[in-house]
């Protein structure tokens, strides 16, 4: 069986992070593992607590992890202080790590803060150069690469100078701007679009979580990128589809629909 192992927050809620990376590996029949590097408190209304876990823990994990059950394929997703992101770095390059798939995670979908400004630096410095590929957000990729994106040229440009300042595959996700889902993957030779049918659904708490879990779910599974990332927004938009609706906010999706069938 293969295996993959996520890198991120705890979401106490279900919705996001750990738990949602987990489902999904799950139902995507990928054997999931994790290295929790943060507790947070919240739920569909925000983000009300964050509690990292110590460089030295987190190291501890990883050893555990890459000695015994070796991953396929990796996400990392919260990773709110520098200190950790170069523990994590250091025990990537230690075990020499594959198939990573980097979902830079800077503010929830309620709009809380999750990582410091000084991470930020880090991230792009230490961790994203060892990416398969990264998957940020129209606000994500701003911070990137410090351009305003507007429409699909500006995604164009933007994942550009993303790839050529860090050299990693750049999916930039539109789903914050206003037509259909559409994400570009610029792979520094070509872009590739993805266009799916937006869902009337407001409640997409763990979107990105889930979404960059099921790229590296199928990339253990050895489809090549192109094909993963295609097959992983298939599986989103099913889970969107669904329409469940849980919480008083944004809500999470149905991320074990296809077993459910």
């Amino acid at each position: 069986m293969k295996t993959a192992l996520t890198i991120a927050g705890s979401d106490c809620s279900g919705g996001a992070g750990i738990q949602a990376d987990l489902k999904t590996m799950c139902s995507l029949g990928v054997y999931g593992m994790s290295v929790i590097n943060a507790l947070t408190a919240q739920n569909t209304t925000g983000v009300y607590g964050i509690m990292n876990v110590t460089s030295e823990f987190c190291e501890l994990q990883l050893d555990c992890i890459f000695q015994d059950i070796y991953p396929d394929a990796i996400k990392i997703g919260m990773v709110s202080s520098s200190d950790l992101i170069l523990s994590i770095v250091k025990k990537l390059k230690e075990y020499d790590a594959k198939n990573i798939v980097v979902d830079p995670v800077m503010v929830a979908t309620s709009g809380a803060k999750l990582i410091n400004d000084d991470a930020i630096e880090t991230l792009q410095k230490e961790l994203i150069p060892l990416a398969t590929l990264i998957t940020p957000n129209i606000p994500e990729a701003e911070v990137l690469c410090g351009l305003k994106i507007k429409d699909k040229e500006t995604m164009e440009e933007a994942a550009k100078l993303i790839y050529d300042k860090h050299h990693v595959n750049v999916l930039v996700k539109g789903g914050h701007l206003i037509e259909d889902a559409q994400d570009c993957l610029y792979d520094g030779h070509h872009y590739h679009w993805f266009i799916s049918k937006r869902i009337d659904n407001d409640n997409t708490h763990g979107t990105g979580c889930t979404l960059s879990s099921a790229i590296a779910s199928y990339l253990a599974l050895g489809y090549p990128l192109v094909e993963a990332i295609d097959k992983a927004k298939e599986y989103l938009t099913g889970a969107l589809a669904y329409g469940l609706d849980l919480g008083k906010g944004s809500g999470p999706m149905n991320h074990s629909y296809k077993v459910m069938k």
